[in-house]
């Protein structure tokens, strides 16, 4: 089986092709020659995964799927949500999203936070969605080199260490985007049953 993941963000694609090992061939934007810049105008993780979805589904007529992701913080009343890639503004990168979030969080003692990993997969034009959440801590500061986006200043619940500082191996085992991705495999796994 051969499905097309609406990303082109390496680390994004790694996880993910790890995740489903050999039983399915994950191809990216690129290996379609799709280099679309796909606006994600929902408001809501769910509404971006399909926006994205459904524009590869219609444009190059290929089963596909796309996520979304997002750090919801308690405190901060659920942000940065679904603005996660562009909390600290439309060309800022990881580290001063970090910097916002660690900056927003000064003073406040409940650091509760979760990833959450919405999936959007069309397969012959039919939709279906897969959650992955893990929740955990925003720690006072970063550390760890590994992963990427936030996972120097995430920690998992039941551990002491970032998602930074884990390998990939065990943050993938662990990871809302493992979940998600878990959840589509075991729908994938039945639909070839």
């Amino acid at each position: 089986m051969k499905l097309v993941f609406a990303t082109n963000n390496k680390h994004k694609l790694d996880e993910v092709r790890a995740i489903l090992g050999n039983r399915v061939e994950i191809l990216s934007l690129n290996d379609i020659d799709c280099h679309d810049d796909i606006p994600e105008t929902a408001d809501t993780l769910e509404g971006n995964a399909l926006i994205k979805a459904r524009y590869i589904y219609d444009k190059f007529g290929v089963d596909c799927f796309a996520d979304d992701t997002g750090l919801e913080v308690e405190a901060l009343n659920g942000e940065p949500g679904v603005y996660s890639a562009r909390y600290a503004g439309e060309e800022c990168n990881s580290e001063a999203n970090m910097n916002k979030l660690l900056q927003n969080l000064t003073g406040k003692n409940n650091r509760n936070a979760q990833f959450r990993t919405v999936i959007a997969l069309i397969i012959k034009g039919e939709e279906k969605l897969f959650n992955g959440i893990v929740k955990g801590t925003i720690s006072h500061e970063k550390t760890g080199n590994s992963g990427f986006g936030y996972d120097p200043v995430f920690i998992p619940e039941g551990f002491s260490e970032s998602f930074a500082q884990m390998s990939g191996d065990m943050k993938n085992s662990i990871s809302h985007r493992y979940r998600a991705t878990e959840e589509l495999n075991n729908y994938l796994k039945q639909q070839n049953d």
